[in-house]
């Protein structure tokens, strides 16, 4: 595990293919946390990677923010995003801004 960024509430690291967030992402942080992560994808020579989000706790749209901030900069690189793993708390948000498609299949989601 290689750590991006670290705050006392919250994490970024890389472990193995996957940018990994853990803890509660809050407003004050996420440019710092998005900053951290598109500077790890724009270094990157992996071809694919996961996003996982599984250990956030709280629901939050400033995690999805952050999300889509990566997932921006993995289209501009073309970097394939094999999976997008979210918590229980994130997947409800997610779906209620319906976004079960592109979670479920991102490679199929973002290739349009």
């Amino acid at each position: 595990m290689t750590a991006l960024f670290s705050h006392p509430s919250v994490t970024v690291s890389v472990e193995d293919t996957a940018l990994t967030v853990i803890g509660d992402v809050d407003v004050t942080l996420a440019a710092n946390l998005a900053a951290r992560g598109v500077e790890w994808l724009n270094l990157t020579e992996l071809a694919a990677v996961s996003l996982d989000f599984s250990r956030v706790d709280k629901a939050s749209s400033v995690a999805i923010s952050v999300l889509f901030e990566w997932l921006r900069t993995c289209r501009q690189r073309g970097i394939q995003v094999q999976a997008i793993l979210f918590s229980a708390p994130m997947r409800r948000l997610a779906s209620l801004a319906e976004l079960d498609e592109l979670i479920d299949h991102p490679a199929t989601a973002l290739a349009v």
